[in-house]
């Protein structure tokens, strides 16, 4: 057993994979002042903006990291479906992504809300209405990962969803903060090491 040093420009994490492969029993949708808007072919500059008010704090970063091309190609895609959980006054809080690329199967790519809303049941609502248009005729698996660097409660929210982990790996990648695609304030429960400053502080 080893320590294994980490760039201070990278960050390392440890990604767990879950799973369903049989389609939960129907509940009754929770209550929420929220609704699903679907985002057909959405603009590269709207859902970047969405994608970083809802994971920035978790320090999602791939999607900021594409090009405008890589980024259309997915979210364009007609197998892919992008949905905007918005609130009573039309501000979009939530994102909700389904990749449906690869035959019998559904990913929830991107699901989350702004951290206003943890903790308030909002997730319960916008999972019932992930497990609704993943589990379509032909799916027999949905599938979803969280890291060490998501919200601490991510895991066993899955997992209290019906989820069961499968798979557990290491991914390390440059420090989006480092490549000023997030501010050096943003994922204040992870130091910021690349400038030699901890953001905690």
């Amino acid at each position: 057993m080893a320590l294994i040093a980490v760039d201070p420009r990278e960050l390392a994490t440890i990604v767990t994979t879950l799973e369903m492969t049989r389609r939960p029993p129907l509940r009754p949708l929770p209550a929420s002042p929220l609704r699903l808007v679907r985002w057909a072919r959405p603009e590269s500059a709207k859902y970047r903006m969405l994608f970083a008010r809802v994971g920035g704090p978790w320090l999602w970063y791939s999607r900021l990291a594409m090009d405008d091309a890589a980024l259309t190609a997915i979210v364009h895609d007609a197998r892919v479906q992008v949905f905007a959980a918005v609130d009573p006054a039309g501000v979009e809080v939530g994102l909700l992504e389904l990749d449906f690329r690869h035959e019998g199967a559904c990913e929830l790519s991107y699901f989350g809300l702004v951290p206003e809303l943890a903790g308030k049941g909002h997730g319960r609502w916008l999972m019932a209405e992930a497990m609704a248009r993943a589990w379509v005729p032909g799916v027999r698996r949905v599938w979803v990962h969280t890291c060490t660097l998501d919200h601490p409660s991510a895991l066993n929210f899955y997992r209290a969803q019906g989820f069961v982990a499968v798979r557990r790996t290491i991914e390390t990648f440059p420090d989006p903060r480092a490549l000023g695609l997030l501010p050096p304030d943003m994922g204040r429960h992870v130091p910021y090491l690349a400038d030699g400053s901890d953001n905690r502080r």
